[in-house]
């Protein structure tokens, strides 16, 4: 019932006129939130590093299909990639059962309504966005994953 709830949240809590997803070149929200380790995760803290901030749920299809292939990216570019997960559940509980059947090697993070408005409103799951060394927006997903094209723009990333 409550995934039901943020779900409806999303969908039906009024927006600016302007709310999209992030356009590139736009400055990425920084923000703070305790990590499910206990430790805080700090977007501003990774300044100079590319980051892929990616929001999902545990009741998303196309979210869980996605965590391993993160988990396998961040693995392969281990110390030039950061990954920030941001659990758009109701409950903590239900995102950490799906972190337990799809483990992950990077910090996840709650979400809210108040992030997501930060983020044009995160309107479908998954949402990705690629985030540059300066904390800029460089390329955003929305929907069903695509693992090309998500691995292409990161290539192209983090050669520059």
């Amino acid at each position: 019932m409550k995934t039901a709830t943020l779900a409806a949240l999303l969908l039906f809590t009024p927006l600016p006129a302007s709310a999209a997803m992030l356009a590139p070149a736009t400055a990425a929200p920084q923000f703070t939130r305790p990590g499910f380790d206990g430790k805080p995760v700090t977007l501003s803290a990774m300044r100079g590093k590319v980051v892929l901030l990616d929001f999902w749920a545990s009741w998303c299809a196309p979210c869980l299909v996605e965590l391993p292939h993160l988990a396998a990216l961040k693995k392969r570019n281990a110390g030039r990639l950061e990954i920030i997960g941001v659990a758009m559940d109701d409950s903590e509980a239900n995102a950490r059962d799906a972190l337990k059947r799809f483990p992950v090697n990077y910090p996840v993070v709650m979400g809210d309504l108040p992030l997501a408005k930060l983020y044009g409103g995160v309107l479908g799951l998954p949402e990705v966005y690629l985030i540059g060394r300066d904390g800029k927006v460089i390329k955003s997903w929305r929907g069903d994953f695509r693992p090309a094209e998500l691995d292409a723009g990161i290539d192209t990333a983090l050669r520059h």
